[in-house]
């Protein structure tokens, strides 16, 4: 059980072969395809920036949205690359990594990190006890909507302790699934064409002085 579990974890998140197809015809396709993928980047980092509310917390104003989600400069935006946490602590990266992690169809990772992170700030135990059942029906039971890649005995501990749910419920799965994330989606995001265009800086100030 503990091999197959391993192999799926292994498997989670497979990006897309880049050196698939060769020629004019497979580069055209490759180009065709960064500029849909750019846009629906785009797509999805709007409605995450416009959904990214903390759970348990009242939505922000429209002028405070405005406010904490301005596009970063290309200067901040290479500072996600040196630590995960880094990314992690930006409202903007942090949506821009969900959206990396939908397009690969992984997003319970981050989603269920996000969740753990707001449990641990609960401090009524009947909300503690609450958010614990719905934790582990959402992420962690089998065949659960949005279920993580964690081995059976971590699932089968976090069972007995949400009978008398602590903050440290879900401490071992979220480290896991943390460690997963910076090892290697993180990786990936930081290669994405998404995220080297942030990085890039504007070539409207790089245009020759004229004279």
């Amino acid at each position: 059980m503990q091999s197959a579990m391993f192999l799926a974890v292994q498997h989670d998140c497979v990006p897309m072969d880049k050196n698939a197809g060769s020629g004019p015809k497979s580069e055209e396709k490759r180009e065709k395809m960064k500029r849909t993928l750019l846009k629906d980047w785009k797509t999805r980092l709007s409605y995450f920036l416009h959904n990214s509310s903390t759970p348990g917390k009242p939505k922000a104003s429209k002028k405070s949205k405005q406010q904490t989600f301005i596009k970063p400069s290309p200067e901040e935006a290479l500072l996600w690359s040196e630590a995960f946490d880094e990314l992690l602590a930006s409202k903007y990266g942090l949506a821009a990594f969900r959206a990396f992690l939908k397009s690969e169809f992984c997003e319970e990772n981050i989603e269920f990190w996000l969740a753990c992170e707001d449990f641990k700030k609960t401090k009524s135990p009947q909300k503690l006890s609450s958010k614990a059942r719905k934790i582990y029906t959402d992420f962690i039971e089998k065949e659960a909507p949005k279920e993580i890649n964690i081995d059976f005995q971590t699932k089968t501990l976090i069972a007995q302790n949400i009978q008398e749910a602590t903050s440290g419920c879900f401490t071992t799965a979220q480290k896991r699934v943390y460690s997963l994330m910076e090892n290697n989606s993180y990786p990936r995001f930081l290669e994405s064409e998404f995220y080297q265009d942030l990085c890039k800086k504007s070539q409207i100030t790089t245009d020759p002085h004229t004279t």
